[in-house]
């Protein structure tokens, strides 16, 4: 069983790896695509965590990103429910939670 702390700084990670995918596309398709996805999240379910990410998400990008990366309980409680899903392949994604679950 991981504890919250454990799944809070596998979650970092997952935001770290987004973070570097979105800051090396000049275009910034995964920024777009959060947008679109918490947008879609909105239009079906307007809870107040998807107004939250839809305010922050009109932010420039490095603000977006500091939140991300931000460790504190905001930014762990932010990232419970950012629209960030389908930016990392699955096999991305699967990496990383592989590597935490090899080191508890």
């Amino acid at each position: 069983m991981k504890t919250h702390q454990q799944i809070d700084q596998r979650s970092l990670a997952l935001a770290r790896a987004i973070v570097a995918r979105i800051d090396r596309d000049p275009a910034r398709a995964g920024l777009a695509q959060a947008r679109a996805t918490c947008q879609r999240w909105l239009n079906q379910r307007p809870l107040p965590a998807v107004r939250e990410w839809m305010e922050i998400l009109r932010r420039p990008w490095e603000e977006i990103r500091a939140l991300l990366l931000d460790e504190s309980e905001q930014g762990q409680r932010l990232r419970q429910s950012d629209p960030f899903c389908g930016i990392l392949s699955p096999r991305e994604r699967w990496e990383i939670y592989r590597s935490y679950r090899e080191t508890t």
